[in-house]
Order: structure tokens, then C-alpha cells, then sequence
């Protein structure tokens, strides 16, 4: 119920600075002769700006935003929320040409005044930031560069959005402007400033020391830190955070990972983070060395069975998607916690199932852990479940209280997708699935 209500205040609140700027255009005489579709253009100019303003709020990370719907519904709705902003962006300049003609000299950039220079500038950044995210893979562009890129072209849309609606002015002076659009600019230089230094400060304050890299099936690694001159932090089995290695936190990248160690870790303990050899930078993982200095942004996510409160669990995991999984069932071993349990896993090959001596160990520990592996690609011999999680395959290992459990799923985004459509399909209430996505380019 607290976080219910919690989330319903942000909600509201969000709302409310989407449209707060209109505020600029009530009470406010309209200029003689000047029409219904320009005043609505500017409105709408407006409330796009606020809404990319925004975001920058969304990816600020903040834990008690977070807490009410999880960082990944947040980044996923940040992705979602931006095509509003886009169309905003384009819509209002179109309204304006339409409603009157005496406004399209403005598309000559050679004689048009900065003002429309820096609209121009605004939106084509935003048309290309939309492209770089959707069609990044198709592109080649590394994860790092994005995310370089990304930052430096979101910031140039609001600067520019907001030295367009400077220099027209015409909302945006007297006492309104020092309440509404001035708080606005604050707001947003406060949030530049979090991200890039108040946050990483505060990370610089805790840093951890890499105590062993462990070899894994399936081509990844386990880093285990410690923390330096700090308690470390205590998290809940299935929440991840964002790490640097190697590298200050100051640093424009930072990469999101499930912890896949007990969670109750007492103070000054080590956490596990279990990393994939996927891309650039997460094939460098084998190559750190005891001693690296590393920072961790975290604990964040919603994503635990501490949260999804049930009398047993079915977990669905696709390669490195188990992580989460392994940190909850190694947290329910240490906590004596014999609710039962059924994994399904899937996996490519038998020599690629990550953390397999981990899960045989858990398999053996905890008496109502049934463990289902699923291979693809399965060598001869196998006589296992093979080709993929159906929900034909579910039916024939669910336990028979299944639709009582809570049902967490953690794999690539069309696994998920397939996961929770099946899950359905078997008569798993949708309300107690719930998946945790991080593929948002």
C-alpha cells in the first residue's frame, strides 16, 4: 500500500511539471490577431519541453522514485515518453507554418534569427539521438559511444529548447517567468549536477576493491568486491547496480549487473557480481586483477522475491538471467528458507550453463529446489528438456500450486516476452509475473 500510494504522489507530480508550464499561457493576453492553432502550437512547444526536461529525472537514479514501479520500468517509460516529446517537438513548428505562412521564412537557417536557429538545433539533436537509440546495433555503434553520445546530444536538445523560448519571450518575462520557467532552468542545471558530480562524488566517498575474478561456464566471469573504508551495503536477493571498473566514477559509462551472491551480506562483506562476455567492454571482465578499484551505484530494483511475497516461486531464467536467480535461492539457503522452488533455465549448451556447480550446489542444499534445464542445442546423450521453454514444457514441471505462486522471469527481452505469454496461456494470474528488462538499446 506504501508504495502504491507513493508511486500515485510521483505520478501526480509528474503531471504536474508536464503541465505546469501552461501556466506561462493562462492569464495572459493573447497578441492581436493571433490565432487559435498558434497558441495551441505554443502550448504544446511548451509542455514537450517540459517533458524532455524530464527526463533527466528518470535516469537520475534516484531510490525513492525508483521504489514504487523499479528502475527498469522507469528506463523502459523513459524510452517510451521520449517519441511524446519528439512529436511535440515536430508538431509545433508544423502548426505554426499551417496557421500562419508568415512564419515559414523562419525554415531559411542563412536569414532566420537565432531564435529559430536554435529550434532547428534542438530538434534535429533530438532526431538524432531517436535514430542512434532505435537503430544503434544496426549502426555498429559500441554501447560506450551511445552512451557518450546520448548524454551530449540530450543536453543540447533542452539548451537549445530553452534559449528558443528565451529569445521569443513572449511568455517567458515578468514574475512568471522568475516562478515557472527559471525554477524550470534550475531544476534542470540541479540534475546535470547529480548525475554528473553530487552522485559520483558520493561513489568516489565508497570505494571497493576487486578481491577475485572466478572463471565461469558460458563465458563469464565472477567479480567479487569488497568494500574500502565503508560498511559496504546490505540489498535485497535480485537487485543489481551500476559498476565501474577500473575507471573513476566519474567516468560518462557505467554498466547495470545483478549481484549473484547472498543478499543478507554482513558489514563489510563481499557481494558477487556474475558478468557475460557480451560486448567491448564486458569481454575486458577476465583481464582484472585483485586490487582494481571499483565503484557500485546501488542497491537498485524492485526485482526480489523479498517483494513478491509468496508460498513458493517459479523462476525463469535465460543465460546470464539467472544471476538474480542464484543470489535469491543462495539468500534462501542461508535464511533456512524451505518454501519451494522451481527453475526453469535456459541454456544453449550443457558447457555454457552459468553458474552450474553453483545451482548443483543450491540443488542439494535446499529440499524443495527443483531445477529444470532447458538446452537448445543439446549434445548427444542429453536427456534433458531441450529446444525452448513452451508452455507445453511449463505444464509438464509446474508444481500443482503453482497459481498461488509468484512467477519471476529474467532472460533477453523476447524470452521474457514468450515467458510471460506462456505463463498466461498455462492460467498463471498475469498479476503475479513479473519480469525485470534492461535491453532499452
Amino acid at each position: 500500500m506504501r508504495n502504491l500510494l507513493s508511486g500515485l504522489v510521483w505520478i501526480f507530480l509528474y503531471l504536474a511539471f508536464c503541465l505546469a508550464p501552461l501556466a506561462l499561457i493562462i492569464g495572459q493576453d493573447n497578441p492581436p490577431g493571433r490565432p487559435f492553432l498558434v497558441e495551441f502550437s505554443v502550448a504544446l512547444g511548451f509542455v514537450g519541453l517540459s517533458v524532455l526536461a524530464l527526463q533527466f529525472a528518470l535516469i537520475a537514479r534516484f531510490q525513492t522514485v525508483a521504489a514504487p514501479f523499479g528502475i527498469d520500468a522507469l528506463l523502459k517509460f523513459h524510452v517510451q515518453i521520449t517519441f511524446f516529446g519528439l512529436g511535440f517537438a515536430l508538431v509545433h513548428p508544423i502548426l505554426l507554418f499551417l496557421a500562419d505562412p508568415k512564419y515559414l521564412p523562419l525554415l531559411n537557417l542563412a536569414t532566420a534569427p537565432w531564435r529559430a536557429r536554435f529550434a532547428f538545433t534542438s530538434v534535429i539533436a533530438l532526431l538524432v539521438l531517436v535514430v542512434i537509440s532505435l537503430w544503434r546495433r544496426r549502426l555498429r555503434v559500441s554501447y560506450e559511444v551511445w552512451h557518450i553520445s546520448h548524454s551530449i546530444l540530450a543536453v543540447a536538445v533542452v539548451l537549445f529548447a530553452l534559449l528558443h523560448a528565451s529569445l521569443v519571450g513572449f511568455y517567458v518575462v515578468g514574475i512568471v517567468r522568475h516562478v515557472v520557467y527559471d525554477a524550470y532552468i534550475g531544476g534542470l542545471i540541479f540534475l546535470l549536477l547529480w548525475i554528473r558530480v553530487l552522485s559520483p562524488i558520493g561513489r568516489y566517498r565508497r570505494p571497493w576493491s576487486v578481491v577475485e575474478v572466478r572463471p565461469e561456464y558460458g563465458n563469464a566471469s565472477t567479480l567479487v568486491v569488497e568494500p574500502v573504508g565503508h560498511p559496504g551495503f546490505r540489498f535485497d536477493p535480485g537487485q543489481f547496480g551500476w559498476i565501474a571498473v577500473g575507471r573513476s566514477p566519474f567516468s560518462m559509462t557505467q554498466h547495470p549487473f545483478s549481484f549473484s551472491s547472498a543478499a543478507d551480506t554482513p558489514e563489510g562483506g563481499t557481494i558477487s557480481i556474475t558478468i557475460k562476455a557480451a560486448g567491448d567492454y564486458t569481454r575486458t571482465i577476465p583481464s582484472v586483477r585483485p586490487g582494481t578499484r571499483v565503484y557500485l551505484d546501488g542497491p537498485h530494483g524492485v526485482f526480489s522475491m523479498d517483494r513478491r511475497q509468496a508460498p513458493g516461486y517459479v523462476f525463469i531464467a535465460g543465460g546470464v538471467g539467472v544471476t538474480p536467480f542464484v543470489s535469491m535461492l543462495t539468500t534462501m539457503k542461508e535464511r533456512g528458507d524451505v518454501r519451494p522452488v522451481t527453475l526453469f533455465y535456459a541454456s544453449p549448451r550443457w558447457d555454457e550453463v552459468i553458474l552450474r556447480d553453483q545451482l548443483a550446489e543450491l540443488d542439494a542444499a535446499l529440499p524443495n529446489l527443483t531445477v529444470v534445464h532447458v538446452l537448445s542445442r543439446p549434445d548427444p546423450g542429453w536427456a534433458g528438456e531441450s529446444g525452448r521453454i513452451t508452455a507445453e514444457l511449463l505444464r509438464r514441471h509446474l508444481p500443482p500450486q503453482f497459481r498461488r505462486y509468484e512467477h519471476l522471469i529474467c532472460g533477453s527481452t523476447q524470452m521474457m516476452d514468450a515467458m510471460e505469454d506462456a505463463l498466461v496461456e498455462v492460467g498463471v494470474p498475469p498479476s503475479r509475473i513479473s519480469s525485470e528488462r534492461f535491453d532499452m538499446v
